[in-house]
């Protein structure tokens, strides 16, 4: 029998990105997708007639915990990082309709701003990283794990590692930080950070910077967590790899980066890009306070190399910023 995956976030950005990742390795795979309602459904029914669209928004746990309970892989994407309730639901589900001979695997998505929490514990904003915030997915994997409880995301980071204590539920979480590039899904193609630069750049005619501009984070493109994605359903199936505690299981937490940046760079990037697209009149980047842009997230995707053989192939983010300014200046009739 084909494996059956259950996705939540089919219509978003990266939901949207590790469903085209899958479909086209394994096209003969089950899929069913939890979207909000029909309307919303049809262009992912469009997209892909195969697969079975479920309806029902995130507080409707009765569905979740069936749809969970039912597939071999849940992979949660929709507001997984902050949904409590979804969270909880997959949880009950996997464990409910799976034993210890044959658990339910659940990748979850959470994401590298739960690495945020020093800074903004501190209201260190736009400082630079000290050595404490960098984090090794491998070497310190126990600081992971074992966050504040203030950290964003860490609430239901929290529920995904406790669903560990049944022996019929494995976990892996997945953490990428600022995500770029353009997406494959069938609704949303667009990430948020870079994309909202743009956006505040086009509209108030100079690119914003945290004073004093020093904050780092780290950066993948959404094709290669999309083959992410891939590789950690090949990992569930592999009986080699799906028994692996590095894996899956209360350890597996998996960050992924493949480039480095400031947010002072990025804006004084974009500042450029839409100057030279004759968007804004000069190349200005100006120090204001935007705290969104002022807290360090550093980690070392060294899980998803060794265990996975995950490696990025994507173009960087700074060769992906003429593009971004096109497209945003194309959505605020600009161009």
């Amino acid at each position: 029998m084909a494996p059956k995956i259950f996705l939540t976030g089919a219509t978003g950005y990266i939901g949207g990105d590790a469903l085209y990742s899958l479909v086209k390795a394994h096209p003969d795979y089950e899929y069913t997708l939890l979207v909000r309602n029909e309307e919303r459904g049809k262009p992912v029914a469009a997209a892909y007639p195969n697969a079975r669209l479920v309806y029902g928004s995130l507080d409707d746990v009765d569905v979740i915990e069936k749809e969970a309970a039912a597939a071999d892989i849940v992979i949660h994407t929709a507001d997984s990082a902050d949904n409590v309730p979804s969270a909880k639901a997959i949880a009950k589900g996997l464990a409910a309709g799976h034993t210890a001979e044959k658990p339910g695997y659940w990748i979850h998505l959470c994401g590298t701003g739960i690495l945020t929490w020093y800074d903004a514990a501190h209201e260190r904003y736009g400082q630079a990283p000290i050595p404490e915030q960098k984090y090794h997915d491998i070497d310190d994997v126990e600081r992971i794990v074992s966050l504040p409880d203030t950290a964003i995301h860490r609430d239901v980071d929290k529920v995904v590692l406790a669903a560990n204590d049944s022996p019929a539920v494995k976990t892996l979480i997945v953490g990428p930080p600022t995500i770029y590039g353009q997406g494959r899904g069938p609704t949303n193609q667009r990430s948020i950070q870079v994309p909202g630069i743009v956006d505040f750049t086009l509209k108030n005619g100079f690119a914003p910077i945290q004073a004093p501009g020093l904050t780092e984070w780290d950066n993948v493109h959404i094709h290669d967590l999309g083959d992410f994605f891939v590789l950690a359903v090949d990992a569930a199936l592999d009986p080699a790899k799906s028994q692996d505690p590095e894996i899956f299981g209360p350890r597996a937490y998996f960050f992924l980066e493949s480039g480095t940046h400031r947010w002072s760079d990025v804006s004084k990037w974009v500042a450029a890009e839409a100057a030279k697209q004759g968007l804004i009149p000069e190349p200005i980047a100006k120090e204001i306070d935007i705290p969104r842009l002022g807290t360090n997230s550093k980690s070392v995707a060294a899980r998803a190399r060794k265990y996975l053989g995950w490696e990025a192939k994507g173009p960087s983010l700074r060769e992906t910023i003429p593009e971004v300014v096109a497209f945003e200046a194309k959505k605020l009739d600009k161009a």
